[in-house]
């Protein structure tokens, strides 16, 4: 007997042996020799290429997972390695045995990665295995990772930056049709996922073992009334701890439905997170005015860098209809961010260059989304942060013309919705996002600051989209006129105002200067109009007003176009 088949032959022995011994039947992790053995024969499989052997020793194989899998909630040892491994046996030669790895899949998720994704050796394995067989689970189980994206967040946000390069190679296929729109929140929320596991840790244990799915299964009935009576009243019922303060910390219920809704392991899709509940607010609270865990830090660094794999994905490979249905999502989110200034500036940066690049690659998508863009500027003043997607906004209507020529009606609507905020802004010299009597100096000047900027943008936008659809230039006459007329208006605004009011007196230059930047889908560039994108390239008969620095007076410049333009 050569020496090939005498291992061969004491790795399957090995595997049979367990099955009868008392002390690993109901364990099969307990035994530490049994993993070694599942990998050689899987190597000795794939190097003779043979489906005899395939077929001798997938008995032995698939009989261990399925002991594996009853003893997990009982098991004190970790499964996931012997798991992984045997799935991998699947993966490779399923076809040969006619296994349909799909259940085993989807219990390995369920029954035991739930379990033991704050184990570093068996989190970092998962990963490997997703990325090794990245393509078969595309094709042949495109919704398994959708649907578990959830737990693969919890993976990453309590393992690290340590696993960080991993995870960004499998990331892609957390995204599907189905995961798309619920993945942002989770994204954008992981900070609060890390105190929600180091608040059940704290409180209930290590996270590895069943600390987690024992919460979830003792109050699930309490979940289920608690959705019930929300779809078909419209009410919620309150927590049992909801009469009581949030003193400390420790105070918080693990089991409130808010925290089940942070830890669940599957996508369910778009689950509402009301920010004003007491159990968020203490959170929030308790993370705020204590130190940064380790984790916290390294999350709080690495959700931006999952939000650009996650935006550049979206805008490559995302079908329209899910894009715009993620823009209404995104302002939403926008103003409700884990409090830290340096996240939430990140974060709101992205959500903008997103929003924004979406937009300059459909235009057509601000008349489709008039109502919830209409009602972001009806709040702008609510906050710092709704006044800069406000700002944001108003720039993308005048800069698209509200969606296009061929969206008058909503161009109007929109239009009518600019008025509407500069004159609530003409007819008090208070104008601020709050009701307060007295404010400090610091607090006044930003609040002007703000609105002044804020202003500028309305102004510009009525007047880039009455230049866009003529109709509304009369109107956009009397706003500006109005503006110009007032007292209490920035000198800024009013100057702007003064400025647009000249330019719509000569029409072909007001359209130059105004007009959109490069021609709709259809239509041709008109006539005297400028685009600045072919600035490097072609000649052109005016100098950008930037270059000027909007000086007045005489010309003071000496210089010619070869000292503008750059030559490539």
């Amino acid at each position: 007997m050569s020496e090939k088949d005498t291992g061969w032959d004491f790795h399957l022995r090995k595997l049979s042996v367990s099955g009868r011994d008392s002390n690993t039947a109901n364990d099969p992790a307990s035994d530490p020799s049994l993993l070694p053995s599942v990998r050689k024969l899987h190597e000795l499989c794939k190097t003779e290429k043979s489906e005899d052997l395939v077929a001798r020793v997938y008995p032995s194989i698939n009989k261990i997972f399925q002991r594996a899998a009853a003893s997990l909630s009982q098991s004190r040892t970790s499964n996931g390695l012997l798991l992984l491994a045997i799935l991998q046996f699947y993966l490779d030669f399923g076809e040969f045995v006619l296994h349909d790895a799909d259940p085993s899949l989807r219990t390995f998720f369920r029954s035991c990665l739930s379990r033991e994704f704050a184990d570093p050796v068996v989190a970092e394995a998962t990963l490997e295995f997703l990325i090794n067989n990245k393509k078969k689970l595309l094709t042949s189980f495109p919704n398994l990772l959708p649907q578990f994206f959830p737990l693969l967040l919890k993976l990453i946000a309590w393992n690290g930056e340590r696993l960080e390069k991993l995870f960004l190679k499998a990331f892609p296929g957390l995204m599907s049709p189905g995961s798309f729109l619920p993945l942002l929140p989770s994204l954008v929320d992981l900070p609060i996922l890390v105190v929600a596991l180091e608040k059940v840790e704290k409180t209930s244990g290590p996270l590895i073992g069943s600390s987690i799915a024992s919460i979830q299964k003792n109050t699930a009935p309490k979940m289920l009334l608690a959705l019930m009576d929300e779809a078909y009243t419209g009410s919620t019922i309150e927590d049992g701890g909801g009469d009581s303060e949030y003193e400390d910390n420790s105070a918080i219920d693990v089991a409130d439905p808010l925290f089940l809704e942070l830890l669940k392991d599957e996508n369910d899709g778009i689950a509402e997170r009301p920010w004003s509940s007491p159990v968020m607010a203490a959170i929030l609270q308790a993370s705020v005015n204590s130190p940064y865990s380790d984790k916290l830090k390294a999350v709080l660094g690495m959700t931006p860098r999952l939000l650009d794999v996650y935006f550049s994905i979206a805008l490559h490979t995302v079908n329209n209809s899910l894009i715009c249905a993620l823009i209404p999502l995104l302002m939403s989110r926008f103003a409700t961010i884990f409090p830290d200034k340096i996240f939430s500036y990140e974060v709101r940066k992205r959500l903008l260059e997103f929003m924004l690049s979406t937009f300059q690659c459909s235009p057509n998508f601000i008349a489709l989304l008039k109502k919830p863009i209409m009602d972001r500027l009806g709040e702008a003043y609510d906050s710092p942060d709704k006044t800069e997607l406000a700002l944001q906004l108003c720039w993308a209507i005048g800069e698209h013309g509200g969606g296009g020529g061929s969206h008058k009606d909503e161009a109007r609507e929109l239009f009518e919705s600019l008025e509407l905020l500069l004159y609530e802004n003409l007819s008090s010299s208070r104008v601020g996002m709050t009701q307060e009597v007295s404010l400090g100096s610091d607090k006044d000047t930003y609040r002007r600051s703000s609105q002044s900027r804020l202003l500028c943008f309305v102004v510009t936008a009525i007047a880039k989209l009455a230049t866009h659809h003529r109709e509304l230039i009369p109107r956009a006459r009397v706003s500006l006129g109005k503006v110009a007329r007032s007292r209490i208006s920035d000198a800024r605004v009013w100057r702007r105002a003064c400025d647009f009011l000249g330019l719509m007196k000569d029409p072909a230059i007001c359209s130059s200067i105004l007009g959109p930047s490069r021609p709709t889908q259809g239509t041709a560039q008109k006539v005297g109009s400028i685009n600045w994108s072919e600035g490097s390239t072609k000649m052109i008969a005016h100098i950008p007003f930037y270059i000027l620095g909007e000086q007045e007076g005489p010309p003071f410049h000496d210089f010619s176009f070869s000292d503008i333009i750059p030559r490539r």
